[in-house]
């Protein structure tokens, strides 16, 4: 497992100008981590930190605000905020590495008047410490699943002109863990239960995003592999990867995608070989080009051993 590794083109927030394909791998699991290996520490410790600009504070509200009136259906959700993580190597009898993930709760209000603010850059405080750099953001932890077929094809979906995000770009199906699925509304001290509820709905979703927005059914699905986190440099977006095996080939897979639940999120379901997907990574967000990263890291390290 390897953490804080930086492409390329990883700009800093001083930069007028970001590069919505660069990324940042904040954790890597080239062997991937199961869900025995994987927990949360959900606090209020690794909330949001209000800004001292009370100026730029007052602009999420604003910008949320103007949001609402020209869409009557955005909708203000809870959603798990990342704030970092704890990596123990697998010292004493138990060799197997463990992670644990840093979590509080934010809302899609301070996403979108945070993050996806033509003011986003403003938040930051210049750190290498991504969770310094990024604690006056919202920062939801997104998810996204590399699933490959029986015949060894790997599933991407072009999204649908209609979403808010990065229309008609490819992606890796996913979406958000999500607080509500749990019954989360505000912070639970001092529950080790809520604890482990947290880090299984980071292995639930995932199996849930894949099964609404590809249409396979979860019995298809193997058991999600941990395999890192991705920031895109632009909004400072992170998203956890899995890696996820689905015993369709696929052929199957194409059938199924044109009854999937949340097919309106996207036009089209590629399935395309590790070669084909290298090519389609230009019109990739960020953060997906960072899980293909992922995934690339994972099956060399499966090759040298």
């Amino acid at each position: 497992m390897e953490n804080e590794n930086s492409n390329e083109t990883t700009s800093s927030s001083s930069s007028s100008i970001v590069d919505p394909l660069s990324f940042k791998l904040l954790v890597s699991c080239p062997s991937p981590l199961s869900p025995s290996q994987v927990s949360a520490s959900f606090s209020a410790d690794y909330d949001r930190v209000p800004h001292p600009d009370t100026i730029l504070e007052n602009t999420i509200s604003q910008i949320w605000e103007q949001r609402a009136q020209n869409n009557k259906s955005l909708f203000n959700g809870n959603k798990f905020r990342y704030g970092g993580y704890e990596l123990k190597d697998g010292g004493g009898s138990n060799h197997e590495p463990h992670l644990c993930l840093h979590l509080g709760l934010t809302d899609y209000r301070t996403f979108v008047g945070t993050n996806l603010s033509p003011l986003w850059e403003r938040f930051l405080v210049p750190s290498e410490d991504d969770p310094i750099l990024c604690q006056h953001t919202s920062s939801p932890l997104g998810n996204g699943a590399v699933v490959e077929t029986i015949d060894k094809k790997i599933i991407v979906l072009q999204r649908s002109n209609n979403v808010g995000e990065f229309p008609g770009h490819f992606v890796f199906p996913g979406g958000h863990p999500e607080p509500q699925e749990i019954g989360i509304t505000s912070h639970q001290h001092g529950k080790e239960s809520v604890n482990n509820e947290v880090s299984r709905e980071m292995f639930d979703s995932i199996v849930r995003e894949v099964v609404e927005e590809i249409g396979v059914p979860a019995s298809s699905l193997s058991i999600p592999a941990f395999i890192g986190i991705s920031r895109r440099d632009l909004n400072v977006r992170p998203a956890a990867f899995f890696f996820i095996r689905c015993n369709f080939d696929s052929e199957e897979v194409q059938k199924l995608y044109s009854n999937a639940q949340d097919g309106y999120e996207s036009t089209q379901l590629y399935a395309v070989s590790v070669v084909e997907l290298e090519s389609m990574t230009s019109r990739m967000p960020g953060c997906h080009r960072g899980g293909f990263a992922l995934y690339k890291l994972m099956v060399e390290a499966a090759n040298t051993t």
